[in-house]
């Protein structure tokens, strides 16, 4: 049950001997490539906690990047930089010509209430990961302590209560908006170590990437939701037009939160509702889900870890590029390819469709793969994080290669957001393999250090194109992006192991008579 700690032991486990714990494992194994898995029922309470595990998720998203609409519209179009913008262009061609009906007044509509320049706007959606990274493997530990139902519930809850105040807190002061996004990045915070606890609790090897990969495409509903949303009532005038965003997905994440906490519980056996042949197959692969003891932290054996290694590194590269595009995407559709307001956000949308078709399609085939052992699972992870790497470097670099073309800018925009959709199925999945009873905690370390990306990613973009929304700028921005991708892949493909690690287990003490304990 949610909030109830489990006992924590000494660094070992009791009394068992060497060989009866290499049968029980045996036997474990042979359970799990049994026909256990072919009698499940189609929907037990592991979907219903994927299900609504992915709702959270997108529901944290549309509270994250509505801002990142948002500000296009509550600062509008600074037109010195689009009368300078179109001066270059005549000169030397490095900024796109501005079509005849496109607005640039900030007069116009409910645009240009604030005057924020780039650098103040970088610092307004970067706030947000101060708070973000602060409290990722306080997450991760807490949820191991109190369990993931109840620490990922009032993470996403508590943040869409802060987004009712936010239209308040942006008309009071913007130092006021900046400490309001760094409390609501502090709540959200918690939230993917805490599912990852539950993800490790919930499912066996073979179906970890397939239900990792469904829990994250929510990062992608949330970003379709609120970037094509966001843009439509940002042009509107329902309650005051881009307030309205806030007010929306504010309210959407308040009832999420109620439906969370009456369906989802922590554990298989204290799930009131769980079947015995679904209970059966969880315990069938007990020494590769979570177990319910609370193992503590071998710091030093997980520093010495080059499979961590690998894996830290990879959520660094794959948090940059997330929070590069996320944040900045709007901005550079509609200050550089000219989008009008009421349709940047669809098109912003776009990409993360296909990143949402692309990761459903990938897992699905991948996992029907590895059921049958056509590949093994460390050969998924490695082609999936493979794919979706070079995959958006490639793409990025064929980007910086493109000016003005509407279609072919979409075009690869669409097929770099979309290849890393097969990320959940690879690096993503990782933490639960090499060490399921620390999945929380792991991942709390690995996002803290993710999250600085998002402090990084929109400071760089604004440093690079401050003063300078010109297409050369943006190519800078890119080709940097393409780099991290793929300088942090190659490291990973070599570092990599799908084996869960030594130290995941209690350690186990040897007594005097030579008994295990």
């Amino acid at each position: 049950m949610a909030g109830a700690a489990p006992q924590e032991v000494p660094l070992r486990v009791a009394e068992r001997g060497e060989e009866e714990e290499g049968k029980e494992e045996e036997e474990e194994d042979d359970l799990s490539d049994s026909g256990i898995y072919e009698n499940l029922e189609w929907w037990g309470c592991r979907h219903t906690l994927c299900l609504m595990g992915l709702l959270g998720t997108a529901t944290a998203y549309t509270i994250r990047t509505s801002l990142s609409m948002a500000i296009v519209a509550m600062v509008g179009i600074r037109a010195p930089n689009h009368t300078m913008a179109a001066n270059t262009s005549a000169q030397d061609g490095d900024v796109c010509p501005i079509p005849e009906d496109f607005d640039t007044s900030p007069k116009q509509g409910l645009e240009g209430e604030f005057d924020w320049d780039e650098r103040k706007q970088g610092l307004i959606l970067g706030s947000f990961f101060y708070g973000y990274a602060s409290s990722n493997f306080l997450g991760g530990r807490a949820a191991e302590y109190l369990g993931g139902r109840l620490v990922y519930g009032l993470g996403i809850s508590i943040s869409a209560l802060l987004t009712f105040i936010t239209p308040f807190c942006a008309r009071w002061a913007m130092e006021v908006l900046v400490v309001l996004r760094i409390v609501e990045g502090f709540a959200q915070g918690v939230m993917f170590p805490a599912i990852n606890t539950m993800l490790a609790t919930w499912t066996s090897p073979v179906e970890r990437g397939k239900f990792t990969t469904f829990v994250h495409t929510g990062i992608q509903l949330g970003n379709i939701a609120s970037l094509s949303l966001s843009g439509v009532l940002c042009s509107s005038g329902f309650l005051g037009g881009w307030p309205a965003v806030f007010y929306v997905f504010g309210a959407l994440g308040l009832v999420w939160g109620v439906f969370w906490l009456l369906l989802v519980h922590d554990r298989p056996e204290t799930h009131p509702r769980i079947s015995p042949s679904e209970l059966r197959h969880l315990r069938a692969c007990k020494n590769k889900v979570k177990s319910d003891v609370l193992v503590p932290i071998p710091w030093r054996e997980i520093a010495k870890s080059p499979p961590f290694w690998a894996i830290f590194l990879m959520n660094w590269a794959s948090s940059y590029g997330l929070y590069t595009l996320m944040a900045g995407l709007p901005t550079y559709l509609r200050n550089i390819q000219h989008f009008k307001m009421s349709s940047s956000g669809l098109v912003s949308a776009a990409p993360y469709l296909s990143m949402w078709i692309v990761s459903i399609v990938w897992s699905v085939i991948l996992d029907r793969l590895a059921a049958r052992k056509v590949m093994s699972v460390k050969t998924v992870r490695r082609v999936s994080t493979a794919f979706a790497s070079y995959g958006q470097t490639a793409f990025l670099l064929c980007l910086c290669l493109v000016e003005c073309n509407h279609a072919l800018v979409i075009g690869l925009l669409c097929a770099a957001v979309g290849a890393s959709g097969t990320l959940f199925a690879g690096y993503n999945s990782s933490h639960q393999d090499i060490a399921p009873n620390l999945a929380g905690s792991l991942k709390g370390v690995t996002n803290t250090f993710g999250s600085v990306a998002g402090v990084v990613a929109p400071a760089v973009t604004g440093y690079v194109t401050q003063g300078n929304q010109t297409i050369g700028a943006w190519r800078v921005v890119f080709i940097v992006t393409a780099i991290t991708y793929f300088v942090m892949c190659t490291t990973y493909l070599f570092l990599m192991t799908d084996k869960v690690q030594p130290w995941n287990e209690p350690e186990k003490k040897t007594t005097n008579n030579g008994d295990r304990k």
